[in-house]
């Protein structure tokens, strides 16, 4: 049978661990069906209270507030997203199918996954691209990176940038290579789905952002061996 995952996230996101009471896990579900459903700015606690049939104070014993909750959700996200590239890498060595790998799995995260029975990862795959980055795009962002906040973003980078490096050795570029297929992947599905004309029709985002990783590593747009899938510069001082 195989094994539940359960993220070890940063203690500063939470008041107490969600995932350790079934009171927490039925929050943390709640929560992204109803980002889902109404966005981040009309989700309230006593929304979520109701929907849980609960009490606003029950919610309130998890999470500071509703940005709080809306970190933990992403952080979620990208931790679970890393143990999915992780998974895909898995005893493949060659650094060009690597990175085909890790890119399938990059434009895949919106995929149910039997090892997270309590997340509806397709709905949290849309508040993802919806509301993440109201998640540091806040005065507050140098206070909440130095407790540590954004550190599953910056662990899936890390294990991206690997990937990029192995291609590449040389190439200076690789972090901000690699946050900008992040960012693209996110906003190319939502502009596919609420913004078309920002987009291009029928567009496979994981060719794209191959084409864009090739053309920087190696200067050419060409595929790789890998049959192709089937699914779809500012300062850096903030997020150090």
């Amino acid at each position: 049978m195989r094994p539940f995952l359960r993220p070890d996230l940063n203690n500063h996101l939470y008041l107490r661990d969600p995932q350790t009471t079934d009171l927490g896990r039925r929050v943390l579900a709640a929560s992204v069906r109803l980002f889902d459903e109404i966005g981040f700015e009309a989700f309230t606690f006593k929304k979520l209270a109701t929907l849980l049939g609960s009490t606003e104070a029950s919610v309130y014993r998890y999470f500071e507030n509703k940005h709080r909750l809306l970190n933990y959700l992403v952080s979620w996200h990208w931790s679970w997203l890393r143990f999915r590239v992780s998974v895909a890498l898995h005893n493949v060595a060659d650094p060009y199918q690597r990175l085909h790998l890790a890119l399938r799995a990059v434009c895949e995260a919106s995929t149910n996954d039997p090892a997270t029975p309590d997340f509806d990862e397709a709905a949290l795959h849309r508040v993802v691209m919806a509301e993440a980055s109201k998640a540091y795009l806040t005065k507050e962002v140098d206070a909440d990176n130095r407790a540590g906040l954004f550190r599953e973003y910056k662990r899936l980078v890390a294990e991206l940038v690997a990937v990029v490096q192995a291609v590449n050795p040389g190439y200076v570029h690789s972090h901000a290579l690699v946050s900008t297929l992040l960012e693209a992947a996110r906003n190319q599905f939502f502009y596919a789905q609420h913004l078309p004309s920002l987009t291009d029709p029928g567009q496979n985002v994981r060719c794209f952002l191959e084409h864009l990783a090739l053309a920087a590593l190696t200067g050419s747009t060409a595929p790789t061996a890998v049959p192709a899938s089937n699914n779809a510069g500012p300062s850096s001082a903030h997020l150090a």
